[in-house]
């Protein structure tokens, strides 16, 4: 399952839905909570149903819901009735019971991706997702409504990096959805004009493990695709070290270009190659 770029687009923006289909993300998350103000939900939800109507089975089209604990859920539930999106993101999910709780109040199964660390109690409830794994499509994390939750002045260093409670919120994340065996994906990069300082974040994702993020803009798109598609030399070396172990299928370490390779760089050649499309 490919998910290197997931484009929110506002569900009160009908009239950027088509667009969004064109602008190469992998996935589009048509939103009906925070880009939505709350006079708008009912509008949104109207025009969220009836583009995924239309729509379901052409594109991976995920709806981000409102949370459980606010008063639009319950509403936001009910407009997904007769709908087949791709899956649904859950904002402000606290674990695995959470993951059960949207479950057992959909009329159809869905997969789920839960945004894993908006709240302190979410903190503490992210291993819990691996009990779920067969409910989830990925886990994701987001830099926002953490610090506000706490009183924290930003997530940020002045130099864009991550504070360090919310790299641990972020290292969690990744090692809960690898724990769990689905996709880690990377929460957005928000200055969408600073394409510069997107490379450079979307590059420490793609080496710190991480297999998609999320784009708040189109601009964004392409260069996140890029960073998570292995390029001609990955694609070359992972060719080259499947090869050299299927050749030694009783070896444990092998010799490739005059370095010692063991099992450990065999899966980082088989994960670069089900990137490329190479394995399935």
């Amino acid at each position: 399952m490919k998910l290197r770029s997931l484009l929110f687009v506002p569900g009160d923006r009908p009239e950027r839905f088509e667009k969004a289909l064109t602008w190469g993300a992998d996935a589009v998350i048509l939103d009906l909570e925070d880009s939505v103000a709350p006079a708008n939900k009912p509008k949104a939800r109207d025009s969220v149903h009836e583009f995924v109507q239309r729509h379901a089975g052409e594109t991976k089209l995920l709806i981000r819901i409102n949370p459980l604990a606010s008063p639009e859920c319950e509403d936001d539930v009910a407009a997904l009735s007769g709908l087949q999106p791709f899956a649904l993101m859950l904002p402000k999910a606290e674990g695995a019971a959470s993951v059960r709780k949207l479950a057992s109040s959909l009329a159809a199964a869905l997969p789920i991706l839960p945004i894993a660390t908006e709240t302190p109690a979410a903190i503490f409830e992210i291993g819990s997702y691996r009990d779920v794994s067969d409910k989830l499509c990925g886990l994701t994390w987001g830099a926002e409504d953490l610090p506000a939750a706490i009183g924290a002045a930003t997530a940020r260093r002045t130099d864009g990096r991550y504070t360090p409670p919310y790299e641990l919120a972020r290292s969690l994340t990744l090692f809960a959805a690898h724990a769990a065996a689905i996709p880690a994906i990377d929460t957005v990069y928000p200055d969408f004009r600073d394409l510069n300082g997107l490379r450079a974040y979307v590059g420490r994702a793609r080496r710190d493990g991480f297999s998609g993020m999320m784009a708040i803009h189109p601009s964004q798109v392409e260069t996140i695709n890029h960073a998570f598609t292995p390029d001609a030399s990955e694609i070359a070396w992972a060719d080259k070290v499947t090869a050299a172990f299927a050749a030694q299928p009783d070896a444990g370490v092998i010799q490739v270009d005059g370095r010692m390779l063991d099992l450990p760089h065999l899966k980082l050649a088989t994960r670069i190659l089900e990137r490329a499309g190479r394995v399935t």
